[in-house]
């Protein structure tokens, strides 16, 4: 718990229809010092999202009122919140078409609790771990990235990213010019060295789409690397 303090303030939305789920993880990420509050449809999750402070989300896909499909669409559409998705399905298409709407991250039930708590706390970590690392950037520089308040500027227009996007960006970002593979990129934001792959193709498709400029370039068969602007001194 005491190394946690710092984690005291965050608030984690768990949404799922099934109560003893949504009690096992509140009560492993109350442990942890996290501030959850809980949601049982989609549209009530939605509200929350709306009207609260979430820092994170948890969101189970087979939900009434409304699915999580929908309901990560539709947060999408005005909040950058980091969404995992925790599902029985276990399709790579459903984790791809997860993904494609906006997720960040993909479990599929049945899960363990550990691995969960472990995942969000990994993303907090990696969020100070940014806020520590990355300056504003050049003056003369079509991007800019704004650590302090995870905005994104294309020749001083905003961008809208997602946390995972955001990540990715500026990791591929602070390394100007060198080659990144998927699986160098996948265990640096993810925090993992054994994930799908395809995560990590689908956040740089996305990406680029929002970006709407060729910063990230494919290197064939190797991975990716960013030619948005010189390294710095």
């Amino acid at each position: 718990m005491g190394s946690c303090a710092a984690l005291m303030r965050r608030n984690v939305l768990v949404a799922d229809d099934d109560r003893d789920i949504v009690r096992l993880i509140r009560d492993a990420l109350e442990y942890e010092g996290f501030h959850v509050r809980a949601a049982h449809d989609g549209r009530s999750t939605y509200e929350i999202v709306k009207q609260e402070t979430v820092d994170f989300i948890i969101l189970d896909i087979m939900m009434p009122e409304m699915d999580g499909l929908e309901t990560c669409r539709l947060i999408r559409k005005n909040h950058g919140v980091p969404i995992l998705i925790l599902s029985a399905r276990d399709r790579e298409l459903d984790k791809i078409v997860g993904l494609e709407i906006g997720a960040d991250d993909y479990m599929t039930k049945p899960f363990s609790v550990q691995e969960l708590a472990a995942r969000v706390k990994a993303h907090f970590r990696r969020i100070e771990r940014l806020r520590h690392e990355w300056g504003e950037g050049k003056p003369d520089s079509p991007l800019q990235l704004d650590e302090r308040t995870y905005e994104v500027f294309v020749d001083g227009s905003p961008i809208d990213l997602s946390t995972r996007e955001f990540q990715i960006l500026h990791h591929l970002a602070s390394r100007p010019n060198q080659v990144v593979s998927r699986e160098q990129l996948y265990a640096s934001v993810w925090g993992d060295t054994w994930g799908d792959r395809n995560t990590v193709t689908v956040h740089i498709k996305n990406l680029r789409k929002k970006l709407g400029r060729d910063f990230i370039k494919t290197v064939w068969g190797v991975g990716y690397k960013f030619v948005g602007r010189e390294p710095g001194p």
